[in-house]
């Protein structure tokens, strides 16, 4: 959630410096692709990029089956990159760039659950939600803007802290139903495309299984500000109960699934970033977007 309000506060402020959104898809495409560098950077910085590493051996050829899908419902092709975090974790930056912890890659079990995070990750770029959450967002603030300012005023400022105070966790409360309605979506679309490209959508819910029995001594980062793993799980159950034509062939039985193999010793890496995509960050406005821009699984 926090990379996702940093986006959303972000894309407003290049809006209110004089980047109005515009109707055209390329002036959208464009700001997306300004806060993915932006991102690559911040992480390049922190020196949290992994450009090589036996896990992109397990992390390729998934990602390439989910490209097959994912790549035409979107303006640029998607990359798959792995970053040092220490909690298990993967997370969507506007501009098609999908980083996933290598805390993750030793988490996941088997292929289908690996390949379940990815596929929900591409659906929040495929969905543009960044540009959607700033547009509710900013409404939403706006609202709470006014009757902060209304009420300062007949109180003669004498409630300034607590109808502050107030306006904020409204505000929050506000934003974190928005991200919750975002994440079911996403799960919702990255059910669907993993049973387009193959893979067994069941992924999913082994892995938020899998979350519900893990002792990490407090609630792991990727789920902070997202549906309760039961409730997401059963979300996804009623989905492939009522599309049985795509999810009736994949079996909910995890010994089914493809365990993982250990990551080879000779270390493999990542795809190259495309030239298109060098070529529209070289335009980018130095400082026009801070660091921590993307979504959280």
């Amino acid at each position: 959630m926090k990379r996702l309000l940093a986006v959303a506060l972000t894309v407003g402020l290049a809006f209110a410096g004089g980047a109005a959104p515009a109707a055209a898809q390329s002036s959208d495409e464009q700001i997306e692709m300004q806060i993915g560098q932006q991102e690559y950077q911040a992480l390049q910085q922190k020196g949290e990029i992994i450009t090589s590493s036996p896990y992109y051996a397990t992390l390729n050829p998934i990602a390439q089956q989910i490209k097959r899908v994912a790549d035409p419902q979107y303006f640029h092709p998607f990359q798959f990159i792995l970053v040092h975090e220490t909690a298990p974790n993967a997370f969507a930056v506007p501009g098609g760039n999908v980083y996933v912890t290598d805390s993750l890659m030793k988490f996941v079990q088997n292929r289908e659950e690996l390949a379940g995070v990815l596929c929900h990750e591409t659906s929040h770029n495929i969905h543009h939600d960044v540009l959607h959450l700033y547009q509710k967002q900013q409404k939403t603030a706006t609202a709470y803007t006014i009757a902060d300012i209304l009420a300062n005023i007949a109180t003669g400022g004498r409630s300034a802290r607590t109808i502050d105070t107030v306006a904020n966790i409204g505000f929050s409360l506000q934003s974190a139903n928005f991200s919750r309605e975002v994440e079911t979506a996403a799960d919702a679309k990255g059910a669907m495309t993993c049973a387009e490209a193959g893979s067994n959508p069941w992924g999913m819910v082994w892995l938020f299984q899998q979350f519900e029995k893990a002792d990490t001594g407090g609630r792991m980062e990727m789920l902070s500000d997202h549906p309760t793993d039961q409730h997401r799980i059963d979300d996804l159950r009623r989905l492939f109960a009522g599309n049985p034509s795509l999810f009736g062939r994949f079996p909910s039985n995890t010994a089914y699934a493809t365990p993982l193999r250990q990551a080879p010793r000779t270390a493999a890496v990542a795809p190259a970033r495309t030239a298109a995509y060098r070529h529209v960050a070289a335009k980018k406005p130095k400082g026009m977007f801070p660091p921590g821009s993307g979504y959280k699984f």
